[in-house]
């Protein structure tokens, strides 16, 4: 019996032994998870290309001599929504000039996820923008019963665009419209452009207006996520605008607009607020979140980018501060683009930076969405009835039928492309500040880390994940997605 317990205790230690030293050897094992890298590069013809295939291997302590750029995968934060760009009437009017092969080819570069870059999101305007051939509105003139109201004038452009749209992208588009002014008869200054206000008497009659169009587009089968309650609400325009202090539009909010959606059936519908620059958006938080009556129809916020003036740097940090303020409330980029169209700077990689730039800033600072303004310019940055012409990540030239892709288009790719809707983001940071960096786990637990080189030198660089690295090389001016 003695003999069997010794042999026993033999057998067992050797086993613990056995599974101690398999555990050892387990642990330094070098791993081999391989790391797929896509390049978008300055001076070269690399534009979203797979420039290279990566493995990991067990990481050491970093020393401050190396660049590195750390990822904490157990670290997540704000529910990804989706990237998009605008559908609006000059979109529209242009597409409609194109050769049915182009038209192909644009709708695929967009909304295909395999062969273009994925967009999931879709604004477009309520009646006219800027970006129309003319203003007009949905109903007659001074009709404040809306009993003429109808979205014929969209059917002939852009309600036909956004449904090949929807088509393209797999049948689902996350859709939402704003508007930029009311009717000129509701208006203080009696014109949808210049800015003006809302009259009060008003009030009632413009909130049915948001139900009507809703309900319309929605008869049209093209479901819509939410609005936004006025574009731009603090800048007088010489284009369609119209002013709200945010106590007004708090006020619009919760005694008129939120209540008229809920008793139109539109209550699950989600309703944006602000819908401009970075410089106000936390005063404009505070006025209307701090108030529960209003605060209880607001899903969160939307901004843009044109805050920034001569030699100042953009406002990404007031993105953080609403976030830290009201972490129940979404945060939704709805506007940018580049100004000044100058059609010799198609390729100037600078206006591609600036999307990468505050795409990265954004989302680090909570952003769930990112929206492109036009998705489609002509040759002249337009059409623009106002002259407001701008920079598109895709131009058509009427004259030739080409299309023009600019590097913006494939920065914004780098994005749009590989991080699908309901990833989480996972905490990144870089050890200098010339590369920029943020990542994504997606819902079928792909990672995807995307870097930004902002300088002119080429940086060999650690992509420590976890307890994992691997050596990564980034050129000058370039943009990488790392997708592991």
């Amino acid at each position: 019996m003695k003999h069997k317990t010794v042999k026993f205790a033999v057998a067992f230690f050797s086993f613990v032994a056995l599974t101690m030293v398999a555990q050892q050897k387990k642990t330094i094992v070098p791993k081999t998870k391989e790391i797929s890298v896509y390049t978008t590069a300055d001076s070269t013809n690399l534009r979203l290309t797979l420039t290279d295939k990566l493995y990991f291997t067990a990481a050491e302590q970093p020393v401050e001599t190396e660049i590195s750029v750390f990822v904490a995968p157990q670290k997540t934060f704000q529910t990804f929504m989706g990237i998009g760009g605008a559908i609006t009437d000059a979109s529209a009017e242009v597409f409609a000039k194109l050769s049915p092969a182009k038209q192909a080819e644009l709708l695929t570069a967009y909304y295909n996820k395999d062969n273009g870059i994925g967009y999931s999101l879709l604004r477009t305007s309520i009646h006219s923008s800027d970006f129309s051939s003319g203003s007009y509105t949905y109903i007659a003139e001074g009709d404040k019963e809306l009993k003429t109201f109808s979205i014929a004038h969209d059917q002939q452009f852009r309600i036909p665009m956004i449904k090949r749209a929807i088509q393209i992208a797999g049948g689902k588009l996350l859709l939402y419209a704003s508007p930029w002014s009311p009717p000129s008869f509701m208006k203080s200054n009696g014109t949808m452009l210049q800015g003006g206000t809302l009259l009060p008497q008003f009030y009632q009659a413009w909130a049915n207006y948001y139900v009507k169009f809703v309900k319309a587009y929605e008869k049209e089968g093209m479901p819509i996520w939410g609005i936004t309650i006025q574009n731009e609400p603090m800048a007088t325009q010489k284009w369609e605008s119209c002013l709200f202090t945010a106590a007004t539009e708090r006020d619009f909010l919760k005694k008129y607009l939120g209540p008229t959606m809920q008793k139109g059936g539109l209550g699950s519908k989600k309703i944006v607020v602000w819908d401009h620059n970075r410089d106000l958006m936390n005063q404009r938080a505070n006025v209307i979140f701090d108030d529960p009556e209003a605060s209880k129809y607001a899903w969160g916020m939307g901004f843009h980018w044109y805050e920034t003036w001569a030699g100042e740097q953009p406002m990404f940090d007031n993105v953080r501060k609403v976030r830290e303020a009201y972490p129940t409330k979404n945060l939704l980029f709805t506007e940018g683009c580049v100004e000044r169209f100058d059609a010799k700077k198609y390729q100037f990689w600078g206006n591609a930076e600036r999307y990468g730039i505050s795409m990265i800033n954004d989302f680090n600072n909570g952003t769930v969405g990112w929206t492109d303004w036009n998705i489609l310019l002509d040759e002249n940055g337009g059409p623009n009835h106002k002259g407001n012409f701008c920079f598109a990540p895709i131009h058509a030239d009427s004259k030739t039928g080409e299309l023009i892709y600019t590097p913006s288009y494939y920065y914004i790719g780098h994005f749009s492309k590989f991080i699908r809707p309901n990833a989480k983001r996972v905490s990144t940071a870089s050890s200098r500040s010339n590369l920029l960096s943020t990542s994504f786990v997606n819902t079928d637990g792909k990672m995807v880390t995307i870097v930004m080189n902002q300088s002119s030198k080429k940086i060999t660089y650690n992509l420590v994940v976890g307890n994992e690295k691997s050596v990564v090389t980034i050129l000058p001016h370039a943009i990488q997605t790392l997708v592991y």
